[in-house]
């Protein structure tokens, strides 16, 4: 795998935070709704927890933002170009570091329902389903949680899995 490096988000990634949704296979077809006109604002990365993984030649391979109250994986994002390579559990082991240091106890994630998989084999276990809330989302959502094990999450399953 390419060099990766995960940083904090700045307002001036939100425009490239955008097209890396609005170019999302995953949403084409029956999901495109729920990405119709959504950006991520400078105001939405300056409130929440956005990390970045970028390359070596600093472009955008993903991202997510974890909010902290409630404790929730808001947006997970790897471009197209890089899934199933390892970017996105990257993304994720960071998140479950990040939600411990901040001394969350769980993450709720409302998963795209193509993506339930890659949570479940990073560690998430699921605990309900979201019912649709038309226009926009038509369809059920998974409702998965991570728990996060200790301070840093050292201990978290996800974390150590690839170390």
């Amino acid at each position: 795998m390419q060099s990766i490096t995960i940083r904090r988000a700045v307002a001036q990634d939100a425009e490239h935070l955008t097209a890396l949704i609005q170019a999302s296979g995953a949403y084409r077809g029956e999901y495109a709704s729920i990405i119709s006109g959504y950006q991520v604002t400078a105001g939405y990365v300056a409130r929440h927890r956005v990390f970045v993984a970028i390359d070596a030649a600093d472009h955008l391979l993903g991202f997510y933002a974890l909010v902290l109250d409630p404790p929730e994986l808001d947006l997970a994002f790897v471009s197209d170009d890089v899934q199933g390579v390892g970017v996105g559990r990257l993304l994720i082991e960071h998140m479950i570091r990040q939600a411990g240091e901040a001394g969350l106890t769980e993450v709720r994630v409302v998963a795209h329902p193509p993506a339930q998989r890659f949570y479940l084999r990073l560690g998430a276990e699921r605990v309900g389903t979201v019912a649709p809330s038309p226009p926009k989302i038509s369809w059920e959502r998974p409702e998965l949680r991570f728990t996060i094990a200790g301070r840093g999450a050292a201990e978290h399953p996800a974390v150590t899995a690839t170390r």
